[in-house]
């Protein structure tokens, strides 16, 4: 059997911990590593790594982690582990990766890459040049629902794609009567790499780029609806970035695509996240697991009539979108195309080219709240 090395930091949040360590790492473990092509087993031996020892600890004895450490440049001097993965604060994502690759490990990180379009462009620059593996994680690409959206486009079910409406958000509540926030203090405030543009835009390119048109074009207005909340420690603090986001971008190809992010907003309609595309020979709603669709032969005709209640239940006019194939955890399917990247070298579209690409969406965004306008979303240069 043959061993991959992985050096994994920042898996004691809540994203690293539950989708990157217990769902896609420990899982590759439990079923007993990874086949490759040539048939042999690819055992998969994880490192945590991270600056409280106690928490790395109790982590590795929960779940019978065999290494930990709180010495990440011991970590990455150790020829044995091939793969650095972040999963830790955007503000100190860059240099993380920026000194794995100086020590010759193939990089895997979550997103945002950075806080500064220049300096993810220089690390994709870096990566690129270095001739090691580098990725981002691309994970709503990989959930069933959007799955079946792209399986509806490829069969042509869609005819030309008019328009893309996506929903975000919940409720992420104050702190201040009883029921504690349900999200980190940290990404209320700008200056340890909150907002919500930040966070949100960069999902949102890889989302549109990938499925209905890279985006030419971006119109956003951000909004911090909730001033004051309270910390993990019980104490108010003021809340000095975005926690909403209202962007409309210009898709390649024309379509037009509206997308509403937002941590203060309550939730009525499917899932926590819905994707409604339209296009001329029919229509398309997806959560983060079901899809439905409605066929032009299938659309019914309402006539407005405000003087008569509706007499359509519009709800039952939609198919659900069976499901065709088994889905695995999509940041799993995910890891796993990574891994083979690197062991088989296998394609890999999503390298931190990628995430230079989100980091651009989100300033862009920025920008464009910031000055009230329109903005271009030019080709960048690797």
């Amino acid at each position: 059997m043959a061993r991959l090395g992985i050096i994994l930091h920042g898996v004691t949040g809540r994203m690293g911990y539950n989708q990157h360590l217990v769902r896609s790492i420990l899982a590759f473990r439990d079923q007993g590593g990874i086949t490759l092509k040539s048939g042999e087993k690819l055992e998969i031996d994880p490192i945590i790594v991270g600056r409280n020892g106690a928490k790395m600890e109790e982590l590795a004895k929960r779940h019978n982690i065999k290494r930990w450490s709180t010495d990440l440049d011991a970590a990455l001097a150790n020829p044995d582990d091939t793969i650095f993965f972040d999963a830790g604060t955007t503000l100190m994502r860059a240099e993380l990766l920026s000194r794995a690759l100086d020590a010759g490990k193939h990089v895997y990180c979550e997103k945002p890459i950075s806080d500064d379009l220049q300096v993810a462009i220089d690390l994709a620059r870096k990566a690129r040049g270095s001739g090691l593996k580098h990725g981002v994680v691309q994970d709503k690409l990989f959930l069933p629902g959007l799955r079946k959206l792209a399986l509806l486009r490829d069969s042509g079910f869609f005819g030309k794609i008019l328009s893309v409406r996506g929903e975000f958000g919940y409720w992420v509540f104050e702190g201040d009567w009883g029921v504690p926030a349900q999200r980190p203090s940290w990404n209320y405030r700008k200056g340890d790499g909150g907002g919500i543009i930040l966070d949100m835009l960069c999902h949102w390119r890889y989302v549109l780029d990938n499925l209905f048109g890279e985006v030419k074009a971006v119109s956003c207005l951000g909004a911090t609806h909730i001033p004051r909340r309270i910390d993990e420690q019980g104490k108010p603090y003021d809340c000095d970035t975005d926690d909403a986001a209202y962007a409309t971008f210009e898709l390649d190809g024309g379509a037009i695509a509206q997308i509403n992010s937002s941590w203060a907003v309550r939730v009525r309609r499917d899932d926590l996240v819905t994707f409604q595309v339209d296009g001329t020979h029919g229509s398309a709603v997806a959560g983060l697991t079901k899809c439905w669709s409605q066929h032009r032969v299938n659309t019914p005709k309402p006539v407005w009539n405000p003087d008569q209640p509706q007499t359509i239940d519009f709800y039952k006019t939609w198919d659900e979108v069976p499901d065709t194939q088994a889905f695995d955890n999509g940041f799993k399917v995910q890891w796993e195309m990574f891994i083979r990247h690197v062991v088989e070298d296998a394609p890999w579209p999503y390298g931190l080219e990628a995430g230079a690409k989100g980091v651009q969406l989100a300033e862009l965004g920025l920008k464009s709240w910031a000055e009230r306008r329109w903005l271009d979303v030019p080709a960048l240069e690797f």
